[in-house]
């Protein structure tokens, strides 16, 4: 079955095309700036690449461009529409609506657009991809993949806010966490690498790119997670801020910022880019710090930080820890992150290889040291792949019926 997996944001769908359940990649790319007159397509067909520059005026246009250039021209990989099963569609919010991916129904968008209070930069637009999608594809099974659904298995002791409980019960005010396609399809290498079954793996993955998340994860299920209510709390982030006190916007407030500039500040002016003043960009800051630029330097310890202390609090959480695993593009990448992180944690029999975290290279690597009680592995992420598997097994689910 070839599965078209779409991942819709505000101005812009990436797209990959697979055949499944081999797994290849037929075609992937991204339509970028919908809505301007200079917007751009950016198209994939094994290595061979193709760049346009066209007018895309909304998302349902920008879905037509997609399919056809999937279906015409010299890097189409399919000869008619028909010849596409499913479609599967990253949606960041299920609330507690969701704890797996499921077909798309009138009800299920429903759910999309309720929570979209919670994710408001997140889910209007992937509720925009899935009725583009819908409207051009309207045949075949649409399957809504949810950020939020790895992590519907963390208890209320985890998931509990220590603020009044009518905040829960009117507002669904709680801990939901975020990049659960990431997290789960990781924890599942992870396994595999292991030679563990699904079920018996306990260990704590952290995602680590412009947006930042680590989970307990505990006999394959998600227990405990960095993000919350909202993808801001926890690990320092690009822009975002993680964990800071909370009163802190309290006094600011007094100051004369306003509700829209507290969230601008904590969400598009903190993190690695408000404590370096330079950039959100990992490599930009190693440069800037390599030049002498001390708080370049300060801002990649601050993030290094906060991941070993979540690798603390998340092993005494667990109590037994077979792996701890690094991916996306930093924690993939930035072998100066990843040894940083691990530092100083012989109390929890954790010690990296320095030779081996430099040479880090293909799908995943193991890192841990000879002497290293618990394995370090670094995991290239695949969330795509993860949900084109998903997509596949519910659309051959809903053929059985």
């Amino acid at each position: 079955m070839k599965t078209l997996v779409i991942n819709c944001g505000s101005s812009s769908i990436k797209y990959q095309l697979l055949t499944m359940p081999s797994s290849k990649v037929l075609a992937k790319g991204m339509v970028a700036r919908i809505g301007d007159e200079n917007a751009t397509l950016s198209h994939e067909v094994e290595g061979d690449q193709l760049e346009r520059e066209l007018p895309v005026a909304d998302h349902k246009a920008g879905m037509q461009i997609i399919l056809q250039t999937l279906t015409e021209g010299d890097h189409k990989v399919v000869e008619k529409l028909s010849e596409i099963g499913a479609v599967g569609h990253r949606v960041v919010h299920g609330g507690e609506d969701f704890s797996s991916s499921v077909p798309i129904t009138e009800e299920v968008s429903s759910a999309i657009e309720r929570y979209a209070d919670l994710a408001p930069l997140h889910n209007p637009p992937n509720l925009t991809g899935i009725r583009a999608a819908q409207s051009t594809l309207p045949d075949i099974p649409h399957v809504a993949c949810f950020d939020t659904a790895f992590h519907a298995t963390i208890p209320p002791v985890a998931y509990t806010y220590a603020l009044p409980t009518e905040l829960y019960e009117k507002y669904g005010v709680r801990r939901y966490g975020f990049h659960g396609t990431s997290h789960r399809y990781v924890a599942q290498r992870a396994a595999a690498i292991l030679g563990i079954r699904d079920n018996d793996f306990n260990g704590i993955t952290c995602h680590l790119g412009n947006g930042c998340s680590a989970t307990a994860v505990r006999g394959g299920k998600s227990v405990d997670t960095s993000m919350g209510l909202t993808p801001l709390p926890g690990l320092v982030m690009g822009t975002r801020s993680g964990d800071i006190d909370p009163a802190i916007l309290f006094f600011l407030e007094s100051k004369g910022y306003d509700l829209a500039a507290l969230n601008k500040l904590c969400n598009k002016q903190s993190g690695l880019l408000g404590v370096s003043g330079v950039s959100n960009d990992l490599r930009t800051l190693s440069e800037a710090a390599s030049q002498g630029n001390q708080q370049a330097q300060l801002a990649i310890d601050i993030f290094a930080y906060r991941v070993k202390q979540y690798i603390g609090s998340y092993a005494a959480v667990l109590g037994r820890l077979d792996a701890v695993v690094f991916t996306g593009g930093i924690g993939e990448n930035s072998a100066e992150v990843r040894a940083s992180s691990c530092e100083e944690l012989d109390l929890l029999g954790i010690h990296i290889d320095a030779q081996r975290n430099q040479s880090v290279g293909g799908p995943y690597a193991e890192i841990q040291a000879s002497d290293s009680k618990v394995k370090v592995l670094v995991v290239a992420t695949n969330e795509e792949l993860a949900i084109a598997h998903d997509t596949f097994n519910v659309a051959q689910e809903l053929t059985k019926r």
